[in-house]
C-alpha cells in the first residue's frame, strides 16, 4: 500500500512558529494550515472573532495555503503549522499516525461521483469498463469511489481508474477523456453551476454517517500545541460553532465572506450553500461511533491499517456547543 504522505515540497509553509509555552514577550506565532474551501474558520476570521483571540493571548495567527491534505499533513508533521482545517480522510490519518488529535468535524458532504451533463449513465453500475478519475489513494475521495463501486457489484478491476489532480477530475470529464470522476467542493459547484456536469452518486447516497450526510472536513492539531494552550484552542474551537451557526442563518453573506477570504467566485459559493454541496451542523463534536464508522471505512479501503486508530478529542468541541 503506498503511503499517504510522499516527498513534497510544502512551499506555501513559512519557517517555524516560535514555540509556546516559553518566556518570550513577544507576540507568538500560531499557523492554522488551511484549503481554499467553504471551511467555517475562515469565517471566523472574517467575522473578526480570530482577532479577537489574537489580542487575548498575545498571539499573530497566520494561515499557510495548501490545496490538499497531504502537504498540509507534512506541516503538521514537522511542527511548521500547530492547527489545520482538511478533509476528513486527511484528518484522521493524520490522527492516526502523527502526533495529532482531530478536534471537530466542521463540514458534512461536499464529495460527489461527476459526471458529463450529457452523459447517458444513470447508475455506477453502468461504469463497468470505463475510466473514472480521482484524486489518488490518499484521498478520501478514493474509498469512496470504491465503495461505490463495490455498492453496485463492481471492483476496481471492473474499471480503469486515473489518478489526476483534484482540479482537474472535471476537465477530464468534460473532454471525454474518462466517463466519470469523484472530486470535491469546490470544484464540484464550479463544474455543477457552469452546467458541464451532474452528480452520478452524492457522499451521501455512498456513505451518510452524521446527520444522514458524509463527514467531510475536519478541525485537528499536534497535541503538544494542544496541551499546552487549553485555553487558546478552547476558543478557537468555541469560533467554529459561532461561524457555523452564522453559516446557517445567513448562508449568502458567508458565501460572499469565503470569497472575500479564498478569491474563488461568489457565484460558485452560493451554487454550494443554496444547492447544499456543503452541508453544516453546529454539532462539531467527533463522537466515537462516528470516528469508528469512519476508520473501519477507511480500513477497508486499505488507507488505515487493521491496527490503527485515530487520536481524537471530543471535549472541546462538546464545551464549544454549551455557549
Amino acid at each position: 500500500m503506498k503511503r499517504v504522505f510522499t516527498p513534497l515540497v510544502v512551499a506555501a509553509v513559512a519557517a517555524f512558529a516560535i514555540p509556546f509555552g516559553g518566556t518570550a514577550s513577544a507576540q507568538e506565532v500560531v499557523k492554522i494550515g488551511v484549503q481554499p474551501a467553504t471551511h467555517p474558520i475562515y469565517i471566523a476570521r472574517e467575522m473578526g472573532l480570530l482577532a479577537e483571540i489574537e489580542k487575548k493571548y498575545n498571539v499573530k495567527f497566520e494561515w499557510p495555503l495548501f490545496t490538499y491534505g497531504a502537504p498540509e499533513n507534512q506541516a503538521m508533521a514537522a511542527g511548521e503549522i500547530q492547527l489545520a482545517s482538511a478533509g476528513m480522510g486527511p484528518a484522521i490519518v493524520a490522527a492516526t499516525r502523527l502526533p495529532v488529535k482531530l478536534l471537530a468535524i466542521t463540514v458534512l458532504e461536499q464529495t460527489a461521483v461527476l459526471i458529463r451533463a450529457d452523459s447517458p449513465i444513470k447508475s455506477v453500475a453502468e461504469l463497468k469498463g470505463k475510466g473514472i478519475a480521482h484524486p489518488g489513494k490518499g484521498s478520501q475521495q478514493y474509498p469512496l469511489m470504491v465503495k461505490a463501486l463495490m455498492d453496485a457489484g463492481l471492483s476496481v478491476d471492473d474499471v480503469e481508474l486515473y489518478k489526476t489532480k483534484g482540479s482537474d477530475v472535471v476537465t477530464l470529464i468534460v473532454n471525454g477523456d474518462v466517463a466519470a470522476g469523484i472530486t470535491w467542493d469546490p470544484h464540484v459547484s464550479k463544474a455543477l453551476q457552469a452546467g458541464t456536469v451532474k452528480v452520478l452518486i452524492g457522499a451521501k447516497d455512498i456513505m451518510p454517517i452524521k446527520a444522514g450526510h458524509y463527514i467531510g472536513n475536519g478541525f485537528y492539531g499536534r497535541i503538544d500545541f494542544i496541551d499546552g494552550n487549553k485555553e487558546l484552542v478552547q476558543d478557537v474551537i468555541n469560533t467554529l460553532v459561532t461561524a457555523i451557526d452564522f453559516i446557517l442563518a445567513e448562508p449568502r453573506k458567508s458565501a460572499k465572506m469565503w470569497s472575500d477570504a479564498t478569491g474563488l467566485p461568489v457565484d460558485v459559493l452560493n451554487y454550494s450553500v443554496d444547492n447544499k454541496i456543503s452541508v453544516f451542523n453546529r454539532d462539531i463534536a467527533p463522537s466515537k461511533e462516528t470516528v469508528d464508522a469512519y476508520t473501519k471505512f477507511l480500513k477497508a479501503a486499505g488507507i488505515l491499517k487493521p491496527d490503527d486508530n485515530p487520536k481524537y478529542d471530543a471535549s472541546f468541541a462538546i464545551n464549544a456547543l454549551k455557549q
